[in-house]
């Protein structure tokens, strides 16, 4: 394989916003980026035109980064199945506009976490994820974008936690080019899928979804055994699912064109990402990598 599509999740915060980004990921040897317009914990956000857009871009081409593979996560607050009108209503809003932000740092996939049924059913969450998807996109459909599907752990009652649930969202959005899916390794785990039996889990996902809808993989180790329905994320290679397993969807050929986003715990308040991404493109697990970090 060529290149790798590795990046990580990185900060977008004040005096230097996107540019600042561009230059953390760059810090960790990275070529793609995963970033919040915003905390992601509010509808707080910082006006377009002070987030150093043209700069990141400029910075992130002058440094070969795969900019068409660069990736928004949405806020946690967005919930589009819930039918209560009100939170409803937020939901599809803050989408909306999480949508307009993303386009306009040139990013075209947003991930995004299906919702919690709060004890509706699974059938009711999962039409209301469909009808929200639907009325939102339809007010920005001539936008350039494509809305990724995050699968879940099963924590409570999230929704998303089987590929058939998300092959049943997908069906219902009329507009199908809007729509793909990010793969959690961390959360299929603790749903119960067996990471480690990578042709399994691309066979089943072609088979039911479809490998070509597949977008965004988040590479994630987990705390937790196989179906714990926990979403407790671990550093690559030091939780159940193991280094051995998780390096398997860096280098697999059919998956070579999905940037590989890291969201690992940072250690003793350090972003592990640099260490990581190096112990990974040396394709050999280091035992000592927390203690490096913790050291620096």
């Amino acid at each position: 394989m060529d290149k790798i599509l590795l990046g990580s999740h990185v900060s977008m915060a004040g005096p230097d916003y996107y540019l600042g980004s561009v230059k953390e990921a760059l810090k960790y040897g990275e070529n793609v980026l995963m970033f919040y317009t915003g905390a992601p914990q509010n509808n707080k956000r910082t006006p377009i035109e002070k987030c150093k857009i043209e700069e990141g871009i400029a910075l992130a081409k002058e440094n070969g980064m795969e900019l068409d593979k660069f990736v928004c996560h949405a806020p946690y607050m967005i919930n589009l199945a819930n039918s209560d009108s009100e939170k409803l209503k937020f939901s599809k809003d803050f989408l909306k506009s999480e949508i307009v932000r993303c386009v306009a740092f040139k990013c075209r996939y947003l991930v995004l976490h299906p919702g919690l049924h709060v004890h509706l059913g699974e059938d009711v969450g999962l039409n209301n994820i469909i009808n929200g998807l639907n009325e939102v996109i339809e007010e920005v459909k001539d936008l350039d974008f494509i809305i990724c599907i995050e699968t879940m752990a099963g924590k409570g009652t999230e929704l998303g936690t089987t590929f058939e649930q998300v092959k049943k969202i997908i069906d219902g959005v009329k507009y199908k080019e809007k729509i793909g899916v990010c793969l959690d390794t961390c959360h299929i785990n603790d749903a119960g899928y067996i990471v480690d039996d990578i042709d399994c889990v691309i066979n089943e996902f072609d088979r039911i979804i479809g490998l070509n809808l597949l977008k965004v993989i988040h590479l994630n180790d987990s705390k937790n055994p196989l179906g714990a329905h926990k979403d407790r994320h671990e550093n690559f290679g030091f939780g159940e699912i193991g280094f051995d397993a998780l390096i398997k969807y860096v280098y697999d050929e059919r998956l070579k064109d999905i940037p590989k986003i890291l969201e690992t715990p940072y250690v003793e308040d350090k972003p592990p990402y640099k260490e990581e991404i190096e112990m990974i493109k040396k394709k050999e697990f280091n035992p000592s990598l927390k203690e490096i970090i913790a050291s620096k």
